[in-house]
């Protein structure tokens, strides 16, 4: 019989154990994951490959990501939130053991690609186990604290990756996390209380999670590979094709399946498409100029800069979007979320726009006030929209919402990465110079502008909706936007919450 919480459950605070368990490993993954653009050129020499080719360090971990962050979470209800979360500690320890143990690329990019499951994973049950573990304004307070947690975690990655690759060589990070997620599975065994959701259907969509991956993998191979294959050649054309079947199939087992991975109906929801899109866009301009300016900082025909040093380069980004946060929320209550998002697209596009204009010329005090623009733009598109996700949809299909905000923040991340680096390569051709850099600098913020400009036209699909009055998880809430879509209202027990 499925658990109500009664009067005196509403305001149930989380335990001790559940809340450092669920906190700490969200900051670990999302440290782990914002740092290995910064270690990508330390990887690249250490085991012969080139970034490009470590490119798959990063649009991997995100494509597995997309395809399993619904499937975990769905796994948790059905055989047990608590041995899903630790089944997912266990496999992010072995994926890192495997990555800073590999002296070849084929080694590091499919321990990130296990590593994409295993974070995924992480953050779907550890919310979950959250939501069940609370109510009411303890849940609030916990789902807060776990929201500040993966933005510290995101914010400080790139530092401590670049501090850790100058003491100990990039495989510090790996040992680290590891050690810091294995403290985290004992933990969770004596303190976390398994639960359940003895109300949902027992089947997994599993060939829903595979047409993800038919879907994605070969549309970013096509578009990392596009340039030097030939865009009109058969392999493109045969992973176009491929991608486009794995879309049709998609939809119809989804339509079909007992308990889908994508509930298809709540794409009618006008509010919740707009805010996933604006998700999507803001994921990849992020997650696209980092890598770039990541690999523009350290290059010698750059600034050569160390990791450390290009680790504190990003900080003026990451400074500017925390400082935005207290003021995302009452800025979208008092103009509307739709031109809060407008507005935050806007000032993305100035940004990189800016940056398309990069020269030899220009000293790292010329990369600040873009950054910040575009960092503060990014920050006021990614908050509402986050929030509107999951708002603007019924108690009952939160985590369906949630689900689709998170799938559509690691597609956009993969895509944009694979077509910001393909660009970039491409506008370089092959100069191995100060000048071709340059130009494959500002051919990338070229695309990121395009992307920013059309996150503006969303304005027409979030017309409709009305931001929620501001709260301290509306804070928590808009600082992890980043990383992962978070309740803004409680969620019942038995549900598991969001995704």
């Amino acid at each position: 019989m499925a658990a109500t919480d009664s009067p005196a459950q509403t305001n149930r605070a989380a335990g001790l154990g559940v809340l450092l368990a669920a906190c700490v490993s969200a900051l670990v993954v999302n440290a782990n994951t914002s740092a290995v653009t910064i270690l990508l050129p330390a990887i690249s020499q250490d085991v012969g490959a080139s970034v490009d080719t470590l490119q798959w360090a990063v649009t991997g971990y995100m494509l597995v990501g997309a395809a399993v962050i619904v499937t975990s979470g769905a796994l948790g209800d059905v055989f047990g939130r608590r041995r899903i979360f630790l089944g997912g500690l266990v496999l992010f320890v072995l994926s890192c053991a495997l990555i800073a143990l590999s002296s070849a690329a084929a080694g590091v990019i499919a321990g990130r690609m296990i590593q994409g499951a295993a974070g995924s994973t992480i953050l779907a049950c550890g919310m979950s186990l959250l939501s069940v573990g609370s109510s009411g304004a303890g849940q609030m307070k916990a789902i807060t604290l776990w929201g500040a947690a993966s933005a510290v975690g995101g914010a400080a990655g790139p530092l401590i990756g670049g501090l850790l690759v100058g003491s100990t060589g990039w495989q510090g990070l790996f040992w680290i996390d590891a050690l810091i997620a294995a403290l985290c599975i004992p933990l969770t065994w004596f303190t976390v209380t398994e639960s359940r959701d003895p109300d949902r259907p027992r089947q997994i969509d599993v060939l829903g999670t595979v047409l993800v991956a038919v879907l994605l993998v070969p549309l970013v191979l096509a578009l990392s590979e596009g340039s030097s294959w030939g865009w009109f050649s058969l392999p493109v054309i045969v992973c176009l094709v491929v991608s486009v079947l794995g879309g049709v199939g998609f939809v119809f087992v989804e339509r079909r399946a007992a308990a889908p991975l994508v509930d298809l109906q709540l794409l009618r929801n006008r509010v919740l498409v707009g805010a996933a899109l604006a998700i999507l866009l803001v994921a990849g301009v992020i997650n696209a100029l980092m890598y770039l300016l990541s690999l523009y900082f350290q290059d010698p025909n750059g600034f050569g800069m160390t990791a450390l040093e290009a680790g504190l380069a990003t900080l003026p980004a990451a400074a500017a979007m925390i400082a935005i946060t207290p003021l995302i929320t009452p800025l979208a209550v008092k103009i509307g979320p739709r031109y809060a998002v407008a507005i935050g697209f806007g000032l993305s596009t100035v940004g990189c726009v800016a940056l398309a204009f990069v020269s030899p010329s220009w000293s790292y005090g010329a990369f600040v006030l873009p950054l910040i623009v575009l960092s503060i733009g990014l920050g006021l598109a990614n908050g509402p929209a986050s929030s509107a996700s999951t708002s603007a949809v019924d108690d009952d299909q939160v985590g369906q919402a949630s689900g689709i905000s998170n799938m559509a923040r690691y597609v956009g991340g993969s895509l944009a990465v694979a077509a910001a680096a393909t660009v970039s390569t491409a506008a370089t051709d092959g100069r191995d110079t100060a000048v071709g850099l340059a130009d494959g600098l500002g051919a990338g913020a070229v695309l990121l502008a395009l992307m920013s400009v059309s996150g503006v036209a969303l304005v027409l699909l979030l017309r409709r909706h009305r931001a929620e009055r501001a709260a301290a998880v509306h804070l928590a809430a808009a600082a992890a936007a980043t990383s992962h879509t978070i309740p803004t209202r409680p969620q019942p027990a038995t549900t598991g919450g969001p995704r």
